[in-house]
C-alpha cells in the first residue's frame, strides 16, 4: 500500500532527528492507525486499567497475523520498543533508523552473541524502556499457539521486570502468514494484568514460561473462531 511506504519513510525519517524514539513511536502509531482504517478494521481494547504508565514492562502477545504489529502499534497506548532480530539493523537506512528510534537488536543465530544480546537487553528494560516480544518466536501458520521460546524469559528474569500477557484475537481471518488479501473485520485487544519476574531465576525461568503461556492460551481458546 502506498500510504504504508509513505508513513515508513516519515518514520525512519523522525529517527534521525530525534533521539530516544518517543517521536518515532508516535509517528508510527499514527501510520498504524491509517493502516487499520483504511482496511476497515476495528479494535476493542480491553484490560487497560491493567496498565500503568510509571516503569517498565515487557509485553508478550500471540502471533497470528500481519496485523498483529499494527494493531499492537496503534492500540498498545503506552511507549514501547520492539525487540526485533539482529539481521534487520544490518539493512542499510533501515538498520540506523531503527536503531535510532531504540529497538533492541537480538542474535538467534550464535549463542554467545544472543547471550550478549540478552545482556544488553535486559540493562536497557532495567533503565526504564518497555518492550514487545513475541514469544513464539515467529507468526503461528494456523490459528493455534506454538510453543514459547526461552529468550524473552531469560531476559524477563535478568531484567527483573513485570510480564504483562496480552491477546489479540481477530486477525488471523484479516489477514493469515502466506495471504496477501486483506479483509475487514474486528480485533479485541486484550490486556491481562503484570506478571512479577522477581522470584524466579534462569533455572526456573521455565515455570515462568508455561505461566504466561497458559494464561495466553486460556483466553485466545476460550475467544477463537470455529473457522
Amino acid at each position: 500500500m502506498i500510504f504504508t511506504g509513505f508513513f515508513a519513510v516519515i518514520a525512519i525519517l523522525t529517527s534521525f532527528v530525534t533521539t530516544g524514539g518517543e517521536t518515532t513511536h508516535k509517528v508510527a502509531r499514527i501510520c498504524a492507525k491509517c493502516i487499520l482504517a483504511a482496511s476497515n478494521i476495528k479494535v476493542t481494547v480491553k484490560g487497560l486499567s491493567n496498565l500503568s504508565r510509571t516503569g517498565s514492562y515487557i509485553y508478550m502477545p500471540n502471533h497470528v497475523s500481519n496485523f498483529d504489529i499494527p494493531v499492537l502499534q496503534a492500540y498498545l497506548p503506552v511507549q514501547f520498543r520492539w525487540l526485533a532480530k539482529a539481521e534487520l539493523f544490518k539493512i542499510p537506512i533501515f538498520g540506523y533508523a531503527m536503531k535510532s528510534a531504540g529497538y533492541i537488536s537480538i542474535n538467534r543465530f550464535d549463542r554467545k552473541s544472543a547471550i550478549e544480546s540478552l545482556n544488553k537487553a535486559a540493562e536497557i528494560i532495567r533503565n526504564g524502556t518497555s518492550v514487545i516480544i513475541f514469544p513464539e518466536g515467529t507468526r503461528s501458520q494456523t490459528q493455534n499457539i506454538q510453543s514459547f521460546k526461552k529468550g524473552g524469559f531469560v531476559l524477563a528474569v535478568d531484567s527483573g521486570v513485570p510480564i504483562i500477557p496480552v491477546i489479540i484475537h481477530g486477525t488471523w481471518k484479516i489477514m493469515q502468514k502466506k495471504q496477501i488479501l486483506v479483509r475487514p473485520g474486528n480485533v479485541v485487544l486484550e490486556i491481562k494484568k503484570p506478571i512479577k519476574t522477581l522470584d524466579y531465576t534462569r533455572k526456573t525461568k521455565d515455570d515462568l514460561m508455561e505461566k504466561v503461556r497458559n494464561i495466553i492460551l486460556e483466553s485466545y481458546e476460550k475467544n477463537k473462531p470455529l473457522c
